[in-house]
């Protein structure tokens, strides 16, 4: 079956740091060396969680991830499954890098993003170059199309021939291979690097006084549509009090209710909320001017929907329950379980993406209406499905 998108999650770390993830998650934590980051990675099993572990599993992660310090260095924090290693082939399974930068350093974090690209570009280029003679004389000894030649080089960066067919496409070069030289070589790096490790720039800490002007320089360097402004320490401590239940808060939103504004609602209980004292009210207050009013979230759910989108996913939620949305006879949360499939995917994609090889006598969207396994899966259409186990 389709294994689910692995994400890096990039950062400059304050000290070699242990992960801290949630209870239930069971992280893997290989301490090896990378080649090109000279700095410790941590593997984490985030595609086994569900939705909602892992958007506080990716907050705890960010919030860890953004306690910054003057190093030089940024450390990957590679989302693998469990068991796996570190090592350079780590560059088959990785679908995009996740950016997370602090605004709050005193520094100018629009370097971070020019460094790293840099260190792939040069790093694909530089293999490139290093055997460019001996590239040049088999493609015109097979008489091989550009797309196979490159695909026999770019294999070991997980690349297929799409993929690469996409990035010749983008810059419709004329000279043939052949007679290409360092700078069109460069060009092709720097394009197949866009294509391969599409990339998200989380920018933490937005609450902090120099963030704006932080901002406005990253917005001037990169796509509108590839940044996101997060506040993950805020997500972590609205999360860890609803948690505890001194607050109800919708993740990804800007509602958070304590028990007095239940009250004041017309709940006489309160909703069974716990009292705040004044240090917790006065921050809750605060989190809520400074973050969520002024930027609508905190942004870590809106990073997840973001790499989605650049990966051109879309989210579908396996039911057991069309009717109440929920995943079982004893649940009563709704839209417990999502998996990520491809744009064009079908109906019959999903079923065995999360049926596996099950027999399946029909399968109902919303409402109990019966959806063929033909029919193409968008968001707002068949993205919501149960699978009804039996012969046909």
């Amino acid at each position: 079956m389709p294994r689910d998108p692995l994400i890096g999650l990039v950062g400059k770390p304050s000290s070699v740091r242990k992960l801290v993830c949630m209870p239930d998650s069971q992280p893997s934590i290989p301490r090896e060396q990378s080649d090109t980051f000279k700095s410790t990675a941590h593997a984490f099993d985030l595609a086994n969680q569900t939705s909602a572990n892992r958007t506080t599993a990716l907050a705890i992660m960010a919030n860890d991830l953004c306690q910054l310090s003057s190093s030089t260095s940024p450390v990957l924090y590679l989302v693998l499954t469990k068991g796996e290693g570190w090592e350079t082939s780590f560059w088959t399974t990785l679908d995009m890098l996740m950016h997370w930068f602090t605004l709050s350093m005193g520094y100018d974090p629009s370097q971070d993003i020019v460094w790293l690209r840099g260190e792939i570009v040069q790093w694909i280029q530089g293999n490139l170059m290093e055997k460019w003679g001996s590239i040049k004389r088999r493609h015109v000894a097979l008489k091989a199309s550009p797309v196979d030649t490159l695909q026999s080089q770019f294999s070991g960066y997980g690349s297929n021939q799409a993929m690469v067919a996409r990035t010749l496409d983008k810059l419709q070069l004329k000279t043939p291979l052949e007679s290409w030289d360092p700078e069109t070589i460069g060009k092709v790096a720097n394009a197949f690097t866009d294509e391969k490790f599409p990339t998200v720039c989380a920018l933490n800490k937005i609450d902090h006084p120099d963030a704006d002007k932080n901002i406005a320089k990253i917005a001037k360097q990169r796509d509108p549509n590839t940044i996101v402004l997060t506040s993950a320490i805020s997500e972590v401590f609205l999360r860890k009090l609803a948690k505890q239940g001194y607050v109800r808060y919708v993740e990804g939103s800007d509602f958070v209710d304590a028990r007095e504004d239940l009250v004041a609602d017309g709940d006489p209980d309160g909703g069974g909320l716990k009292e705040l004292d004044d240090k917790l009210k006065t921050r809750v207050e605060n989190l809520k001017d400074m973050v969520l009013y002024r930027f609508g979230s905190t942004g870590v759910v809106q990073v997840l929907s973001r790499a989605a989108q650049l990966l051109g996913l879309v989210p579908v939620f396996p039911v057991r329950n069309v009717n109440t949305f929920s995943s079982g006879a004893n649940s009563t949360g709704v839209f417990r379980d999502c998996v990520l499939v491809s744009k064009n995917s079908t109906v019959r994609d999903v079923a065995k993406k999360v049926m596996g090889d099950v027999a399946i006598a029909y399968i109902e969207g919303v409402g109990g209406t019966r959806v063929a396994e033909t029919d193409i899966v968008e968001v707002g259409k068949n993205d919501i499905l149960t699978f009804k186990v039996g012969k046909a």
